[in-house]
């Protein structure tokens, strides 16, 4: 028999004492980080947003300010058009808790009415050019080539027309009105939503998953809703939390011009209108109380919008 060749043999080193006692908390951990069920994309981002306390904070004002817009309106016995000229400009009390203005009006009811135009104009603005901007983004950026080519000059002649002009042409041609506002801020409003989608589908459109869909036969409708839409959510719903607040200041703006919602009908934009001419005259709270909200709601929405894309964003991810 041979001698083995005991160049090649390695002989192992002891190990040290550190290497020899492993603390036994220490493998608790390593195990209970290795049986800890995953979770999901979602729930791990609301995880993360619950963590940002000014955001949360955002979602409660938002909250609060939906329930008063219901519920508002019932907790006086004063109706939104309710009359009553002994009364007038009359400040806050117990009796009227946001005072009254210059027709005897209760402006605590008139408040919530407004809210209720001011977020449904801003939450119908949002819906709709989620619809509008996700289907016309989505298929121009997974088209690609020409057909993308000609999608995205349309959008660049529609970012170029006058807003306030558009508006007051609108306004002569249906009249001023609640569908007039939603018809203005939706007509170029969903711009930015589809350019947001676009980038995002132009990023994952040659993804592994899309490709194996595609080579499935999967129609363009398909690849677009199951495989491409999922993974552009959290874009969207930020820039949805940032296009409710822009409308909303945007229908009190056409309103404090004359060109939205018409009187006796109330929106915050009427109400900061209709308050402006006597604060002089030390009548605050017809200003002020329209004016707050509208401040505060946008507020929400922008530290809401913010903290979502921390969440949202992987990039934010630790």
């Amino acid at each position: 028999m041979g001698v083995p060749n005991q160049t090649n043999t390695k002989i192992a080193e002891p190990y040290t004492p550190d290497e020899m006692f492993v603390p036994v908390e220490q493998n608790n951990s390593e195990a209970e980080m290795i049986s800890r069920p995953s979770i999901s994309y979602w729930k791990d981002a609301w995880l993360r947003l619950k963590k940002n306390k000014l955001a949360m904070s955002g979602l409660v004002i938002l909250i609060f300010l939906l329930i008063m817009a219901i519920i508002g309106p019932m907790l006086t016995p004063y109706s939104m058009e309710q009359q009553s000229l002994t009364k007038q400009n009359l400040a806050p009390s117990s009796e009227y808790w946001f005072g009254t203005d210059n027709l005897g009006r209760d402006m605590f009811t008139r408040t919530w009415y407004g809210a209720r135009v001011s977020l449904f104009v801003g939450i119908m603005a949002a819906m709709i050019d989620f619809l509008i901007g996700v289907l016309y983004g989505g298929l121009s950026g997974y088209k690609g080539g020409r057909t993308d080519n000609i999608m995205m000059r349309i959008i660049e002649i529609l970012y170029g027309l006058p807003y306030l002009l558009m508006v007051i042409l609108l306004m002569v041609v249906m009249g001023p009105g609640l569908l007039t506002i939603i018809v203005a801020l939706t007509v170029t409003g969903w711009v930015g939503m589809a350019r947001i989608v676009r980038g995002q589908v132009l990023q994952l459109k040659n993804s592994e998953h899309v490709l194996a869909s595609k080579t499935l036969g999967a129609s363009t409708f398909n690849i677009i809703r199951k495989n491409l839409l999922p993974n552009t959510m959290g874009p969207i719903i930020v820039q949805m939390t940032l296009t409710v607040p822009t409308a909303i200041f945007a229908e009190a703006f056409l309103s404090f011009l004359g060109l939205g919602v018409q009187s006796p009908a109330a929106s915050w934009g009427v109400l900061a209108n209709d308050g402006l001419p006597v604060i002089l005259s030390g009548d605050w709270w017809r200003l002020f109380f329209p004016a707050f909200f509208i401040s505060l709601t946008m507020f929400a929405f922008n530290v809401l919008g913010d903290g979502l894309q921390d969440a949202l964003d992987p990039k934010f991810r630790k």
